[in-house]
């Protein structure tokens, strides 16, 4: 028995210095999968247990439904409510009152060796999960896959992962999250591989496929095979000559996309205009938001929560066109204020239900004009909740499976691929390439451009820097001349700045300093050389390949 802890204890010791082997990261990347599946399971569950809780509903899939019998008086608290709530749980555990979402772990992925905030993710997973329940007007996407980042910067921490298998193991558990959440084994690893780690490395593929199907397996233990919306029979495409339609609808999705991405954009500008003119406390900012969405819940039920209902209806053809035309102009007004509010979610769901919605209400016009050679309108249902979707998480691939594994229908794969197809290309020049990274953008975070764009940001100029009394280092009185001229760059600057300091100077070297308080002259540390930084980062993107060609 005592030979058998010491072996283990050495094992673990070997682990946390050299990281797990081939067969150990197999082993990892599943127990870390099934992890995710099941946070993904009860994230779910807990959300249908507070709405069923708050509304007084049985089944949570007809709440919107069931709403319209309620006091109007209760559909307007829940989302006040629950908005103080939120704000309370974010003010007291995140240091600027921000829910964490999809952008953060993309940001962990690319520039924190596959780490997110844990504690601000907890606070967030809480504020989406009542968010959710108590009226708000997102997905549960975004916050299931950062709760499972978390989750995997937990295990990477622990065995002192290094940065490709940190953001392997990261692929593993969003992979997971995503395919328990909807059970969508495919498109849950293309997903990771797409949207999260931005390639397709072979040696990535096969550990997130192993947790992709683990979360799975969590999802149809519960649910059974069973997929999210069902279709009408008559969903089939009527002939090839319709396809022209269909790359129409695809345009008029990327400009829906657009203007969605952009309104969340612009609610959120103005949140914090009026906060930061008011004075208004940050806790009760989303309070304040729960206030508008509830008046808005009064008139229209379908706005609450996730809106799987109204999605399914405009699937199989259910509504009016003129219902379809107002339900998603009202969708893309609550959605806009719950995240100006920072009440919490994600903009997967949503999407979906907006894109079902434009595509049935193009179908009812489309068939209408050229009812000889046109299909179902619930078609164009279908096409268009994958174009919007896809244009807004900027992920084609992942989102024209996730559509099919949603929906079970993979007999109209041409008319979803040809409209997903240009509605990503023409809203993709609209923002920075998707919804997430637009985001990151407006934090001055900049990954669209690919890893060439912020690699440099990722390195310090203090460890890059010869120290002052170093070998092959300028003399003093060299770097002192140019301190008293102005050319230096502080130590705790990255290489992002100092890059642009040797261009507009034309200078070899730089002066390093750290900045002393108040009006003392800044305090020489060492010199930065144009060549050195180029060396850092030529390594740094030689390292980024091959990790991707692996």
């Amino acid at each position: 028995m005592a030979d058998a802890v010491s072996a283990a204890r050495r094992s673990w010791r070997v682990l946390r210095e050299r990281g797990p082997g081939q067969v150990q990261f197999w082993f990892i990347a599943l127990m870390v999968g099934i992890a995710a599946g099941f946070a993904a399971l009860f994230f779910r569950r807990g959300i249908e247990w507070l709405q069923s809780t708050l509304y007084g509903v049985d089944d949570t899939q007809l709440l919107h439904s069931f709403a319209a019998g309620l006091p109007w008086y209760w559909i307007w608290m829940l989302p006040v409510i629950g908005g103080l709530v939120v704000g309370l749980i974010l003010h007291w555990f995140t240091p600027d009152g921000r829910v964490r979402t999809v952008a953060d772990v993309i940001e962990g992925a690319a520039l924190a060796d596959g780490r997110v905030e844990k504690r601000e993710g907890w606070a967030s997973a809480a504020a989406s999960l009542i968010t959710l329940s108590s009226g708000g007007s997102s997905g549960r996407e975004g916050p299931v896959v950062h709760l499972a980042a978390v989750i995997s910067t937990y295990v990477s921490d622990k065995i002192n992962a290094n940065g490709i298998t940190g953001r392997d193991l990261m692929g593993c558990a969003v992979a997971s999250a995503v395919s328990a959440s909807f059970n969508a084994p495919i498109a849950g690893a293309l997903f990771a591989l797409e949207v999260v780690l931005r390639h397709f490395a072979i040696n990535a593929f096969a550990p997130i496929v192993i947790a992709s199907v683990a979360g799975t397996v969590i999802n149809r233990l519960e649910f059974g095979d069973v997929t999210e919306f069902s279709l009408g029979s008559d969903s089939a495409l009527e002939f090839y000559w319709e396809l022209p339609a269909f790359l129409i609808l695809g345009l008029v999705a990327g400009v829906v996309a657009a203007v969605f991405m952009r309104a969340t954009f612009w609610a959120e500008d103005i949140g914090n205009d009026l906060q930061r003119r008011t004075g208004m406390p940050r806790w009760l900012r989303p309070a304040l938001a729960g206030v508008l969405l509830g008046g808005i819940a009064i008139v229209f039920h379908h706005i609450i929560g996730v809106g799987y209902e109204t999605t399914s209806d405009a699937l199989t053809g259910q509504l009016l066109l003129h219902e379809a035309i107002i339900f998603a102009i009202v969708k893309v007004i609550a959605v806009a204020i719950t995240f100006a509010g920072r009440m919490g979610g994600g903009v997967f769901s949503p999407s979906l239900m907006i894109g079902a919605l434009t595509g049935l209400a193009f179908g009812m016009i489309a068939t209408g004009i050229f009812p000889d050679v046109s299909g179902s309108e619930t078609l164009y249902a279908l096409a268009g909740m994958g174009a919007v979707a896809a244009a807004v998480l900027g992920a084609p691939i992942s989102t024209t499976l996730i559509v099919f594994e949603l929906t079970g229908d993979w007999q109209t794969g041409l008319a979803v691929m040809v409209s997903v197809s240009l509605s990503t290309a023409l809203a993709s020049r609209m923002v920075h390439r998707s919804y997430f990274l637009t985001q990151l953008e407006r934090r001055n975070i900049h990954l669209a451009a690919g890893p060439q764009a912020y690699l440099l940001s990722m390195f310090r100029v203090g460890n890059v820097m010869r120290p002052v009394d170093g070998d092959n280092t300028a003399s003093q009185e060299a770097l002192l001349t140019l301190i008293e001229q102005g050319q230096y760059i502080d130590r705790q600057a990255t290489l992002e700045r100092a890059m642009p300091v040797f261009e507009s100077a034309g200078l070899d070297f730089i002066p390093v300093v750290t900045l002393a308080p108040g009006n003392a002259p800044p305090v020489l540390e060492g010199a930065l050389y144009q060549v050195d930084a180029l060396k850092a980062y030529n390594r740094a993107l030689a390292a980024t390949a091959a990790e991707e060609h692996r």
